[in-house]
């Protein structure tokens, strides 16, 4: 069997991305409440600082590897 095509390969990574996003979005999470400063009109869990920008790129270097260990799988054994 060939490896994924293009497409295949394209909506694999994403599949991957999204996974590994929602592992990701947890850390680094310090909430309103932990600062000592709530936002009037949010709720005290919310997070204070998010770190998107740095959640999506451990997402896509994360997301990456995994892709690659796939890949590598898919070529060698299947």
């Amino acid at each position: 069997m060939s490896p994924p095509g293009l497409l295949l390969g394209l909506a694999l990574y994403g599949l991957i991305w999204f996974v590994v996003l929602f592992a990701v979005l947890p850390l680094r999470v310090t909430t309103q409440q932990e600062e000592g400063e709530v936002v009037r009109g949010s709720a005290p869990s919310a997070p204070s600082h998010p770190h998107l920008l740095w959640k999506f790129g451990v997402t896509s270097l994360v997301a990456a590897l995994v892709y690659a260990l796939v890949y590598l799988v898919w070529r060698l054994w299947v």
